[in-house]
């Protein structure tokens, strides 16, 4: 499945083409990103250290997947 993850802030065309070349299709696979996961996606695509947490793609992927998502339940942060 192929989202447009360009829903997301923060991700244009061309990080959504990295994010693509790195096996990353769905707002599912952004959601269920691990810490760990994270640090190595944003090695592998060159990402400003942080930028996904601080643009909170996960918590913006679960939103989209389920609205009613609350904004702030990242397990993570």
């Amino acid at each position: 499945r192929h989202d447009d993850l360009k829903r997301i802030k923060g991700i244009g065309p061309v990080m959504e083409r990295s994010l693509n070349e790195q096996g990353i299709y769905s707002f599912e696979q952004l959601a269920n990103l691990t810490k760990a996961e994270i640090d190595q996606l944003t090695a592998a695509i060159a990402a400003f250290p942080g930028r996904i947490e601080r643009e909170d793609w996960v918590g913006s992927a679960r939103r989209l997947i389920d609205p009613e998502h609350p904004a702030s339940d990242s397990p993570l942060f």
